[in-house]
């Protein structure tokens, strides 16, 4: 008996070990001294498949190794017709290291934390959120009309569910029924962190979005883009695209622009915020990039934090009587990228100017020190 025990084990242990070997194993390594919470982290699909070709995307399942717990995940398309990247939403320990398992069974369905639209009932708008905030940008059925604007408006939230759908259905999106509102204001301003080309002292507003196009549409990222017609600039035509994405958890967009035009090899571009006429509390690092902006309390409807990234060196961040200015440069028809976003007092997280430019920060630092990925 022992020996038949002895040969069944033998038999048996070759396909055990064979079916660990086989479970696709995900490392995220942070080797900084800043803890990532709830952050987004792609895994190129490619480099997934170099490792396990059998990976099935209809039987997919991710869980922490170590807790055993469910990972929300997402298959990044990025506007094509296969996988792109894997994306997973997770937090990393400073200085430490977790590890995901890539199981073969039906997960359940995430819970959607990001979402955009476009929006025809109301004037061609483009509106998006995550569990945090929410932005829109303005189409071209608004042009002309009392209510047109040139910048990016922010919707604040104090709840994680996604509200864009339930505020343009009830029309009173101005009133806080308990999740937030639009008290924002934008006007003839790049608003909260819109970008557009500054030659001569001079900011070229183009006029609204004309086309759009969803890539990826959550749970865990939303990925568009906007394109624009052309428009003069200082007596040449431009064109341009712009690549928005936000993931769950984070009160930061990433905004990949792309100017088109016959002429220099770069193009001067401002990225701006508006002011409001009573003082706020402001934020000009031109060396680290940082420019944020604490707006004064506006009655009832509290307070927003308005913040922007970049990474090309800035020549100077100035403050005009109606907003503020970093100035840059882009390249001529390749993406030029940076980061914008906003937060809300009344949200109960981000509640003081100290904390909105310690949030700007700690992202940059992010930016700056990303995640190690490998696959084995």
């Amino acid at each position: 008996m022992k020996s038949a025990l002895q040969c069944l084990f033998a038999l048996c242990l070759p396909f055990w070990v064979a079916g660990q070997a086989k479970t696709p194993v995900i490392s995220i390594t942070n080797s900084s001294t800043l803890a990532r919470q709830h952050v987004v982290v792609a895994i190129p699909w490619q480099t997934v498949l170099q490792k396990h070709p059998g990976v099935d995307t209809a039987q997919f399942g991710v869980v922490n190794r170590t807790t055993r717990q469910n990972v929300p995940f997402q298959f990044e398309l990025n506007g094509q017709p296969t996988v792109q990247q894997l994306l997973v939403q997770v937090s990393v320990p400073a200085n430490g290291q977790i590890e995901l398992m890539i199981e073969n069974r039906k997960s359940t369905s995430a819970v959607a934390k990001t979402y955009a639209r476009y929006v025809p009932e109301r004037l061609d708008d483009f509106a998006w959120e995550n569990d945090k905030i929410a932005f829109r940008m303005y189409g071209k059925a608004l042009e002309g009309t009392k209510g047109d604007a040139y910048g990016m408006d922010v919707w604040v939230k104090r709840t994680d569910k996604l509200v864009l759908n339930d505020r343009y259905k009830r029309g009173k999106y101005h009133e806080d029924i308990g999740d937030g509102m639009d008290y924002y204001h934008v006007g003839y301003t790049l608003g909260a962190g819109n970008v557009a080309p500054y030659v001569n002292d001079s900011v070229y507003y183009s006029a609204n979005y004309h086309r759009w196009k969803i890539l990826d549409n959550g749970p865990i990222r939303t990925t568009f883009v906007l394109e624009y017609d052309a428009w003069d600039v200082n007596g040449m035509p431009v064109t341009a695209t712009k690549k928005i994405t936000l993931d769950a958890g984070s009160q930061m967009n990433r905004v990949e622009a792309t100017y088109r035009y016959d002429g220099p090899a770069t193009l001067p571009v401002v990225i701006g915020i508006i002011k409001r006429p009573r003082p706020g509390t402001l934020l000009l690092d031109e060396q680290t990039g940082v420019m944020g902006y604490w707006e004064p309390e506006f009655g009832p409807d509290g307070i927003t934090g308005v913040g922007t990234i970049i990474g090309t060196p800035i020549d100077a961040i100035t403050v005009t009587k109606e907003q503020l200015l970093a100035k840059t440069i882009a390249p001529r028809n390749a993406p030029f990228v940076y980061y914008t976003g906003a937060a809300w007092n009344k949200a109960g997280i981000i509640t003081t100017a100290p904390a909105w430019f310690n949030y700007l920060y700690t992202f940059k630092k992010a930016l700056d020190t990303p995640l190690a990925v490998s696959v084995r």
